[in-house]
């Protein structure tokens, strides 16, 4: 994302050059070996971020309003314009805010897993996990360990189907967990995971609390007429890592390529048929790689055992290279068939010595 959307470097807070994956009974893996000198995984805080793609649209011609949209009315044909109806907050006007009224003749509907214009098109809903993360201001000396090092714990204790996470930002930590299955018990999940790493963080202090729901799938509908969903609301978030940030970027992109293209550069009215091009476009590109790490969760995060069986696998240079490829470039990167081969064998090998174990346990258990 770094590169295709010419960010400017200050304003990643830690360049990731390795992993630790660290399996329920606390094994740990160290990742990163693969990475080629210029590669790393870019940290970043979302409103540092945020604020800077924000101000750089206003610079570029964008009118940005600060409000929350309501509700929109529909034209009657494909001449006439869309109309939305907003609060716009201004802190001349006092809080309460003013209500405003916009015509437009597209709207791409890029507010989030809430998405408030995904309702509007009746595009349906879709499950979801709840993050929950804490930043945490670690002592200067314990900073040190996390200058460049992501941590990741697997375990029923921190997630039944998700994982925690420790990251570097720019003078603390964030640690975190989700699930799907069991939101009502997040706050469990998240004490799990500072437990975990309690030595590593050991007098720290939470700075900032943040929760956010994670879609699972992308929503049943995507578009409708003139109005298309992009990002979180289009629900675009890979399974295993539950990363959506380049996901939306890339989203917002074809989808506004293909209003440039599909316009004549303004010349013409745009149709459905215009925007249907960027989600024909967009599952082309990247529906392997979500159906594959579909898979992965499915196999690798349903049971303590099957887990460890990750981790094991983690230590394979092979596999580091394909998960980081992966990762690193958005796409299901093809392997060479004879080490795919052997990754297979070893997959099931992982899985086989998994079941064995959980089957020892439960013999301890009765």
């Amino acid at each position: 994302m770094v590169g295709e959307f010419d960010l400017p470097l200050d304003i990643i807070d830690r360049k990731v050059t390795k992993m630790k994956m660290i399996s329920p009974s606390n094994v740990a893996v160290d990742i990163g070996q693969t990475l080629k000198p210029h590669e790393y995984i870019g940290m970043v805080r979302r409103e540092v971020l945020d604020a800077y793609l924000r101000e750089r649209a206003e610079k570029n011609g964008a009118s940005v309003i600060n409000g929350l949209f309501l509700k929109m009315d529909f034209p009657r044909n494909n001449k006439e314009p869309y109309v939305l109806y907003y609060t716009e907050y201004d802190n001349k006007k006092g809080g309460m805010g003013e209500k405003r009224r916009l015509e437009v003749d597209a709207v791409i509907g890029a507010d989030g897993a809430n998405s408030r214009v995904a309702k509007s098109i009746n595009a349906g809903d879709y499950d979801y996990a709840i993050a929950f993360q804490e930043r945490v201001r670690i002592p200067d000396e314990k900073m040190i360990y996390y200058e460049n090092l992501a941590e990741m714990y697997v375990g029923d204790d921190v997630s039944p189907d998700f994982y925690g996470w420790v990251f570097p930002k720019c003078d603390h930590v964030a640690v975190g967990t989700g699930t799907v299955t069991h939101k009502g018990d997040i706050k469990k999940f998240q004490l799990a995971t500072r437990n975990r790493a309690k030595d590593k963080i050991l007098g720290g202090k939470i700075i900032r609390v943040e929760a956010h729901p994670i879609p699972e799938h992308p929503r049943p509908r995507r578009l409708s007429g003139r109005v298309a969903l992009v990002g979180d609301a289009a629900g675009y978030v890979t399974k295993c890592s539950g990363e959506g940030i380049y996901f939306a970027a890339k989203s917002g992109r074809m989808c506004a390529e293909a209003i440039v293209e599909g316009s004549e550069q303004g010349k013409r009215m745009i149709d459905e048929g215009d925007l249907r091009k960027y989600l024909e476009k967009w599952d082309k590109t990247y529906w392997p790689t979500y159906k594959v790490l579909d898979v992965l969760q499915k196999v690798f995060y349903r049971s303590n055992p099957a887990r460890e069986a990750f981790v094991e696998m983690c230590a394979d240079e092979y596999v580091q290279k394909m998960t980081f490829d992966s990762y690193l470039y958005k796409k299901v990167v093809p392997g060479n068939p004879l080490d795919d081969l052997k990754l297979a064998v070893n997959t099931i090998g992982s899985l086989v010595r998994a079941n064995a174990l959980r089957k020892e346990m439960e013999k301890l258990r009765v």
